[in-house]
């Protein structure tokens, strides 16, 4: 995969101060252009599955040239590549919120099962990336989704220790990737069929069958009747598309702290709402090409609730229409974003 530019530029001799600002502005403008690819690839791929997704698409979501693709990521595959791995990062933080390494091994499982399940639920285009079209990947990508497969079997083998202190046999090593797998498999099944039931309902099946082989028949059903953890502590809010390689916002990162994904829609919001404030839902899904009036509604909420944008309206409590605009956060943002694609563009 193509690296994006080092964090920090080769230090000259007695370099002039309008060169370092240069420097440091150029590193925003490739901040910038790197989420706006990453998020791009997503919805892209939401929209036209993972195969029929080209480098034009991603560029002209994402509004900047081929050539700034190139610049950023060697092909297609890289930037899938990348998109991943912000994907199973955001889905890290979220397990390292729910204390998951703390704990016996079957609680540990529990409530890790019931985060990723949870969070695929509350983000079905990025489970889809995760479970569905990562599958059809190039070799790297599939090479990247069997690490992660592995790093999950690697806690379910653990059960083999609690088991061995039980009557019986313990089952090989191979047993927790089978169980892995079959768990993954049943997800995607869901996935691919549309099923409207949440996926956190599997979560009780799933556990008695990863807990039968290592605790026996008793201890799968208890675990089938249990109800759900408790985890009011484990949101994160770590932006899924992350804008450097190791996932950690940096200094240099013109998006750091700000709590939020970054997907093509939400950035498309927030410029219809920047362009026109006091603009209604309806607008905001005509300005942003978004029919689904039902989406609009669920972004322009998650805004709200993530301070960025507010409903100065009237609103549906008295039968008017929402009247929105952007917070000082929420301009600080769209700011940020439209100075990069000025910058982008006068540098085309």
């Amino acid at each position: 995969m193509a690296s994006r530019a080092p964090a920090r530029v080769r230090v000259r001799a007695r370099p002039r101060p309008s060169a370092r600002a240069g420097d440091a502005s150029r590193e925003r403008v490739i901040e910038i252009q790197r989420s706006r690819l990453l998020a791009a690839t997503l919805g892209a791929i939401e929209d036209l599955g993972y195969p029929r997704v080209t480098v034009a698409h991603i560029a002209s979501r994402a509004r900047v040239s081929r050539r700034t693709f190139y610049e950023l990521f060697g092909n297609r595959e890289d930037c899938l590549l990348a998109a991943l791995e912000s994907v199973v990062e955001t889905m890290r933080e979220e397990l390292l919120g729910a204390d998951v390494a703390e704990g016996p091994w079957r609680e540990r499982v529990r409530v890790g099962l019931w985060t990723i399940l949870s969070f695929f639920e509350r983000e079905p285009a990025l489970a889809d990336v995760c479970v569905v079209q990562a599958l059809r990947g190039g070799p790297r990508v599939l090479e990247r989704r069997e690490r992660v497969l592995a790093e999950l079997a690697r806690v379910v083998d653990e059960g083999r220790r609690e088991g061995a202190s039980r009557a019986g046999r313990v089952p090989p090593p191979l047993t927790a990737e089978g169980l892995v797998g079959a768990a993954f498999t049943i997800v995607y099944g869901r996935l691919v069929r549309g099923e409207r039931a949440p996926l956190t309902d599997l979560h009780g099946e799933l556990m008695g069958m990863i807990v039968l082989p290592y605790l026996g028949p008793a201890a799968a059903r208890r675990e089938e009747g249990r109800p759900a953890p408790a985890l009011a502590r484990r949101q994160s809010h770590a932006p899924t598309v992350t804008t450097s390689e190791n996932g950690a916002g940096g200094g240099n990162d013109p998006l750091a702290g700000v709590p939020m994904r970054l997907t093509y829609r939400t950035t498309l919001v927030l410029e219809a709402i920047a362009t026109r404030p006091g603009v209604s839902n309806r607008m905001v899904g005509d300005l942003a090409g978004i029919t689904d009036q039902g989406q609009i509604s669920k972004l322009l909420a998650r805004l709200e609730r993530l301070g960025l944008a507010e409903n100065m309206g009237v609103g549906h409590a008295k039968g008017e229409r929402n009247a929105w605009a952007l917070t000082a956060l929420g301009r600080q943002v769209a700011r940020r974003l439209g100075a990069g694609a000025r910058e982008e563009e006068a540098g085309a």
